[in-house]
């Protein structure tokens, strides 16, 4: 008996090796060129973010297109050192690590602060704003650091369940949907053929064309649709540019449709290596100014807790144990930091758009993240060739996110199979919660476009912006509702006496030092742990 026990416990290891090698997304049956490829495309789809934040930012801060050049490069820098941070030491999932919306908010309460209106250089105006911007987010870095690393978002996210992550990860990708067919929309000749090509390319020719299995034409049409699609659009945006089809338009269409007018090319440095404090000595002008940075920090965790999750689930790995999610939030902190130090003038998170690349291209390798990492401290570097990439058309990416976007969103309609959907307070508590977090939001944006201001309008600036940042995010309002309706609304049970939330499906991988499938997705070597207390 005790032999056949040995017996079945060794078959069950080697079961377990055998599926723990589809984490890594088959890397070992890609050879170097697919790798190479799809951590190119990765690199591209990052780019739409990263050019879009320093676009509406820099311009406020006084900054022209040299300056919208070097943030740009300094960004892309500093996202492949979170990269490659956040894949060796955080969570250790595939995630690119890029800009957040969510510091925009923050970002334009201190450039256009009053105290600035005193600079009549314009230089001088940009590198003083950037200085309290570094300030403050560096002050930000403290409570993400703290919260990841002493085990506090550890204990958070315990209260998480399948039922209160749905409305979370769900809400993550919908969203952002103003970057979707609103920002395709502001070309349309361009924007709408390159989402027509990328779902008929990812979606029907895999179906009538078969492709080479294994190497780099293993799902060929599906992997590449983001690099092929762009491919054909954007010489065609190029050709519509030099016919002169622009030419009488007003200057906002030719802002989004031309090639030539985003300053990016002539901007850039040949070569250039951004350093810490290449701004000047960053400052803290004011309380307020770390207090809605601190509020944007709070909201793009909760964002990139869901956006590990879903990506958890697109690279095949087990759900990821709240100590997991805690190390990443501990390195989401240190993100943060780096951008307060080299001045990216805004916050970082995880690549909404990239996760969900990852279910477009089936291909969750973590080395393939980590490639594109290398493309962007290389490309960051040499800023001509990044220049090049960096001035496709928005529209182009607008389109591509209204792919990506809906693929992010459905890792959350994915985690419905755990739930009992026979069940009216499952039914109740997902709605309820996806319905107000999206109308919440949309009263908060209406009663700022109609009025000017929110609708909590006190003397204290600061404390305003900080109930828009985080009343304007979705997912943010989504998954309060829905941990607290889970957490006080009685469960039902089942015959069998299993909540109906779903949580009995991600207990056991809640210690990834019992589980051995989560040890060998999540586990950092062991002379590394004393370091992470929330390991």
């Amino acid at each position: 008996m005790v032999a056949c026990e040995i017996s079945r416990r060794e078959e069950g290891d080697r079961k377990i090796r055998s599926m723990t090698k589809n984490f890594d997304s088959n890397f070992i049956y890609l050879n170097a060129a697919a790798a190479i490829i799809l951590g190119f495309q990765h690199y591209v789809v990052m780019l739409g973010t990263t050019v879009i934040i320093p676009s509406i930012i820099v311009p406020l801060m006084g900054g022209g297109h040299k300056e919208k050049a070097e943030v740009i490069q300094t960004a892309l820098f500093v996202s492949g050192l979170n990269t490659l941070l956040q894949t060796w030491f955080g969570s250790r999932l595939p995630v690119v690590i890029g800009s957040s919306y969510s510091f925009i908010a923050p970002a334009l309460f201190i450039v256009l602060s009053d105290r600035y209106s005193i600079y009549i250089d314009p230089v001088e105006r940009f590198e003083n704003s950037m200085a309290a911007l570094q300030g403050a987010l560096m002050i930000a870095s403290v409570i993400p650091i703290l919260a990841g690393f002493f085990g506090i978002w550890r204990i958070i996210v315990r209260l998480l369940t399948p039922l209160s992550a749905i409305p979370l990860v769900i809400l993550v990708g919908l969203g952002l949907y103003v970057h979707g067919f609103p920002q395709l929309a502001e070309c349309i000749e361009i924007g709408l053929p390159e989402l027509i090509i990328l779902i008929i390319l990812s979606q029907y020719i895999p179906h009538w064309i078969e492709t080479k299995k294994g190497g780099v034409f293993e799902r060929f049409y599906e992997r590449y649709a983001v690099l092929l699609s762009i491919a054909i659009i954007w010489p065609f945006a190029a050709l519509l540019t030099a016919s002169g089809a622009y030419k009488d338009k007003s200057p906002s269409t030719q802002i989004s449709c031309r090639v030539d007018r985003s300053g990016l090319i002539s901007g850039a440095a040949w070569v250039s290596i951004p350093y810490p404090w290449q701004w000047g000595t960053p400052s803290a002008d004011g309380a307020g100014d770390a207090f809605v940075m601190i509020a944007a920090a709070l909201v793009a965790l909760i964002e990139s807790t869901g956006a590990f999750i879903a990506a958890a689930r697109f690279s095949r790995a087990t759900p990821p144990p709240p100590s997991i999610i805690g190390r990443g939030a501990g390195w989401l902190g240190v993100a943060l930091l780096l951008d307060g130090l080299f001045g990216t003038a805004s916050g970082s998170t995880v690549s909404v758009e990239n996760v969900g690349l990852l279910a477009l291209t089936r291909c969750g390798s973590r080395r393939v993240v980590q490639i594109s990492a290398g493309f962007m401290l290389f490309f960051a570097i040499f800023g001509k060739f990044g220049a090049v990439l960096a001035s496709i058309p928005l529209p182009i990416f607008g389109a591509i996110y209204c792919i990506l976007f809906a693929y992010m969103a459905s890792a959350g309609i994915g985690l419905l199979q755990f739930c009992n959907l026979n069940r009216l307070r499952i039914k109740f508590v997902v709605a309820y919660s996806i319905f107000m977090g999206l109308s919440i939001t949309h009263y908060f944006y209406g009663y700022i476009v109609t009025s000017g201001y929110g609708p909590v309008h006190t003397n204290a600036h600061w404390f305003n912006t900080i109930v828009e940042i985080i009343f304007t995010s979705p997912a943010t309002i989504a998954v309060l509702i829905a941990v607290f309706l889970d957490c006080t609304i009685r469960p039902s049970r089942t015959d069998s006496g299993i909540f109906d939330s779903g949580r009995h499906w991600w207990e056991r991988f809640r210690d990834f030092e019992k589980h051995p499938m989560s040890r060998e997705f999540y586990y950092l070597p062991s002379g590394l742990t004393k370091y992470f207390p929330s390991v």
